[in-house]
């Protein structure tokens, strides 16, 4: 295959249904909360007494609330975590909140939370952890049953869902052998029972794993990426490749997954997008001596994901009495009240510019863009129509100087779903220059926001 004929290739992988809705949501809620959330521990054991989770004034409906005034459309709960607590009335262990002093053996978080998403009008998803120190199955063949006995309950008992969450922890069973997940016959059942759910998972082709926890994403973001990466469980395709070579090597914390120069090297690119999952506070679970990041580092972390061809997975961890901490919710609040002043309509200088278009070749572009007077111009949002593929490559920011002079002051690489850009300049004349593309680029919209 000829590199200019993989290049478009590259160019028109493109993404499910599902995919773009998800892309959609942008940003969302992440709830660490278990046995954890009372011993102070990130990774409990599995021999946590039960009646320790007692949520004694939880309400889901003010969660709901927190989350979106921080603008957060969705929430996933830690339905199970490694210590194989369960958060519903499961059948299929005691470890669960059947034997939960709250509610008298009777409480349902997940069914709570489930509700008051569906009252406030965001979506539910849940974290089901395949790790589990508390099943005597683990480490058995029966316990991918087990699993999928949980999984079901949750996938049936709940309503719409619109991500199921795993994780590859992976610890030592009973008879001192690692477990085995059949990932295959997990995605199996979210398909049959949730066709409209994205998965998240290093072997999913749906939702991958930033490569971090601390909110970063990489600065050239490319959802078509190996299918070496996301499908390690699976045989590779016998299509072949542009140029021979391997990608055995390969995994989600390289900063190059998707540039060119790896993809020529896989049997099939897929379409792949990353989530950025981190904490509003420095640990997963609630602890009393932590406080929540400043404002300045959820603006950075913004920036970094949704501004970077990402989704934003934002973990808010419930207190022991099942409320979020005061100073948490003070800071979701900040956090939103940014979001929406700083990208509201009302301040995008696109409404009254003149912008003309010009094709400088098949793959580059050049947007005039004139405003009716010199503009501080904040950032620039750019979003590409990734119906049709993810596309550019690489583009820049020039502006109009006097005696005709023009100024290129900014280069950058991927656009996607969204990309944010900083600029902190002034001009009444500023020039947005495709330089290069995998395939004809579409560019969705353009926003530009000022003081």
């Amino acid at each position: 295959m000829e590199i200019r004929e993989y290049q478009r290739l590259l160019g028109n992988v493109r993404p499910t249904e599902n995919q773009l809705r998800w892309f959609d949501m942008e940003m969302y809620a992440f709830l660490h909360f278990s046995p954890n959330t009372y011993t102070g521990l990130e990774w409990g054991l599995g021999n946590e007494d039960p009646s320790l989770f007692n949520p004694t004034e939880l309400d889901c409906d003010s969660w709901v609330a927190a989350i979106k005034s921080a603008g957060l459309s969705g929430a996933i709960l830690t339905a199970k975590h490694h210590d194989g607590f369960c958060l519903w009335q499961t059948e299929t262990t005691k470890h669960s909140m059947k034997s939960s002093p709250y509610r008298n053996g009777k409480g349902d978080v997940v069914r709570e939370l489930a509700d008051a998403c569906r009252r406030g009008g965001i979506r539910f998803g849940f974290y089901l952890s395949p790790w589990d120190r508390n099943s005597p199955y683990y480490g058995t063949d029966a316990y991918n049953d087990f699993f999928k006995a949980q999984l079901t309950e949750l996938l049936t008992g709940y309503g719409d869902v619109f991500e199921v969450w795993f994780d590859e922890a992976n610890g030592e069973g009973p008879n001192g052998k690692k477990q085995v997940y059949d990932f295959d016959g997990y995605f199996e059942l979210i398909r049959k029972y949730q066709p409209h759910a994205v998965i998240y998972n290093d072997h999913s082709p749906d939702v991958r794993w930033i490569g971090n926890e601390e909110g970063k994403g990489r600065h050239a973001e490319w959802s078509v990426v190996p299918y070496e990466l996301c499908h390690r469980l699976q045989p590779v395709p016998e299509n072949d490749p542009p140029v021979a070579g391997t990608l055995s090597y390969i995994f989600n914390k390289y900063d190059t997954i998707g540039d060119f120069e790896q993809m020529i090297y896989s049997k099939k690119p897929v379409f792949a997008p990353a989530e950025v999952d981190t904490s509003l506070r420095p640990g997963w679970f609630f602890h009393p001596e932590q406080s929540p990041h400043s404002l300045e580092h959820l603006q950075r972390v913004y920036l970094s994901s949704v501004g970077r061809n990402a989704c934003l997975n934002l973990n808010i961890p419930p207190m022991p009495n099942g409320r979020f901490h005061p100073d948490d919710i003070e800071r979701l609040r900040e956090f939103g009240e940014w979001v929406r002043n700083t990208f509201s309509e009302e301040k995008n200088l696109m409404r009254n510019a003149a912008v003309t278009v010009e094709a400088l070749s098949e793959t580059q572009r050049l947007y005039d863009i004139r405003f009716d007077g010199p503009k501080k111009i904040s950032y620039v949002e750019l979003c590409e129509d990734i119906a049709m593929g993810q596309r550019v490559s690489s583009f820049a920011f020039l502006k109009a100087m006097w005696k005709g002079a023009v100024q290129r002051f900014y280069d950058d690489t991927t656009i996607g779903h969204k990309k944010i850009c900083k600029l902190d300049t002034e001009t009444d004349d500023l020039k947005f220059l495709i330089t290069g593309a995998r395939d004809v680029p579409h560019i969705k919209s353009i926003r530009i926001f000022g003081e």
